[in-house]
């Protein structure tokens, strides 16, 4: 895009099909121009510097994210086959067996993406949406786990039904995660990268895939709070294992805040200030990286709640 045009258009309109978008971790707000300048309303320059931060800082920042999950939810899983009787509802070995395999998948997803934002993304279009596939069905099968234990006893035993139980959550999630693949794929700019939005921002995929990021990281841990404090059964069951767990939604939800603000300026039914322009990129990807900490954290949690 041209840096000189008129000082009366405004920012939101300022997206190029080719812009470098690296939300594959962090978030980006798409207004991706590295050190380019753009008008504001009343003609100040307005600087968009998130892209060669975010370049420097997120392949460290996953390597060792990746490496701390690893340790943590080794010993998790040592824990859990050393003393198979010492988890009870609500921190049930069934349950936490599940959340372990959650973050390991998550986890092991990111070496690929640091690799990915530090060289470039040569792996094609169909790989770039498998990771996404991958990394939603890892964090929709975590909030369904985190809800379904949270207000239920079927993870008390492994019997039928919670074998039943844990296949539909581990379908469902999948059947959940699927938009967030049809959504993504790849760029070519300077360098070739896996976009977390390749498509629309109104188009049918993301609005669905939206919702459901929205329905996870809000609407469930709402809904489960009211739950908890409306029903005695259930603040009778609340205790550190429960409270642990819902480390999960805590550090997700900043997160889906970022998302429905980040669409109702695309949308442009907020319209973007220069400062908004300029900074709304970091917050976006701050609450993401805030996120991507509960793979080491949870499991770090579960243990520490479990030795204490």
């Amino acid at each position: 895009p041209d840096a000189h045009r008129s000082h009366s258009q405004r920012p939101s309109i300022l997206e190029s099909k080719n812009s470098l978008d690296l939300s594959e971790i962090m978030g980006n707000f798409s207004y991706d121009y590295s050190n380019m300048t753009y008008p504001d309303y009343d003609a100040a320059p307005c600087h968009n510097q998130y892209c060669p931060v975010f370049q420097r800082v997120a392949p460290t920042f996953l390597a060792v994210t990746c490496a701390a999950a690893a340790l943590s939810t080794g010993a998790l899983l040592v824990a859990l086959a050393k003393r198979p009787h010492a988890w009870v509802w609500p921190q049930s070995r069934v349950l936490v067996a599940q959340l372990a395999a959650g973050t390991g998948l998550f986890a092991a997803l990111l070496p690929l993406v640091a690799t990915g934002i530090g060289q470039g993304w040569r792996l094609g279009t169909g790989l770039c949406r498998l990771t996404h596939l991958l990394w939603h069905w890892s964090l929709f099968a975590q909030g369904l786990l985190v809800g379904s234990g949270s207000c239920s006893t079927a993870w008390c035993r492994w019997d039928p039904r919670s074998r039943r139980l844990a296949v539909a959550v581990w379908a469902g999630a999948l059947l959940l995660a699927t938009p967030a693949a049809l959504t993504s794929g790849t760029v070519a700019d300077l360098e070739t990268s896996c976009i977390r939005r390749s498509v629309d921002v109104l188009s049918t995929a993301y609005l669905l895939h939206l919702t459901l990021c929205l329905c996870l990281f809000l609407l469930l841990p709402a809904v489960l709070l009211v739950a908890t404090l409306a029903v005695p059964r259930l603040r009778a069951d609340w205790g550190p294992g429960v409270g642990v767990s819902w480390l999960f939604f805590g550090l997700w939800v900043p997160y889906g805040v970022g998302l429905a603000v980040d669409f109702l300026l695309h949308a442009q039914l907020l319209q973007p200030t220069c400062g908004t322009f300029e900074h709304f990129d970091y917050v976006l990807g701050l609450s993401k990286g805030l996120g991507v900490l509960h793979c080491c954290l949870g499991p770090a949690a579960l243990l520490a709640a479990r030795l204490c």
